[in-house]
């Protein structure tokens, strides 16, 4: 084999090694946070997060995928209730409400089978703020190897944190202009 071929080969090699280092040594955790202040007290939102069917309203996630369908499982609202979704672009996966705090807090496991396998946690808190509502949603997870070198080539937090931004901002304007009856369904 001649000499620069060789060269060529174990430099390639290297190259990988170390990428495969770096992607390895990144942080697995994450956060993504966003929130808004909605002029309407904790109960005439809260309906909006603990219904997994009353977030197609508002959740840009519902219309990303024209193709997708869901199928709803469980309870209607509250602890248990899930939501199967399966799509083009959405790929499969599932939601499922794992906690609840009436006025308070909404805590989810979010399923993705495709196209890549992962599980992370979604909570939706609601706080008040000077006679308001302080609507916070955040996921948390834990990235495998793949999901790490994808974060080195996207900025997670700038695309998903654009997307709940989204939602949040449609979930205000729908409660402000649904008036305050003050009913934890919507």
């Amino acid at each position: 084999m001649p000499k620069s071929i060789q060269t060529i080969g174990i430099a390639t090699v290297a190259v990988v090694t170390i990428l495969a280092l770096f992607v390895a040594l990144q942080p697995a955790d994450f956060r993504i946070e966003r929130s808004v202040t909605i002029a309407a007290p904790s109960q005439a939102i809260y309906g909006y997060v603990n219904d997994l069917r009353a977030m197609e309203a508002w959740s840009p996630y519902a219309k990303m995928d024209l193709a997708q369908v869901n199928t709803y499982s469980g309870p209607a609202t509250g602890v248990g209730a899930t939501c199967d979704w399966q799509g083009g672009q959405a790929g499969r996966g599932r939601m499922t409400i794992v906690g609840a705090e009436p006025g308070r807090e909404v805590d989810l496991r979010l399923e993705f089978f495709e196209p890549l396998e992962t599980t992370n946690r979604v909570r939706f808190t609601l706080a008040p703020a000077d006679g308001a509502t302080r609507v916070t949603w955040s996921m948390e997870g834990h990235n495998g190897f793949v999901g790490k070198a994808l974060g080195l080539l996207l900025d997670m937090d700038r695309m998903v944190g654009a997307e709940f931004e989204k939602g949040l901002t449609a979930l205000k304007a729908l409660v402000e202009s649904a008036g305050h009856p003050g009913e934890e369904r919507p």
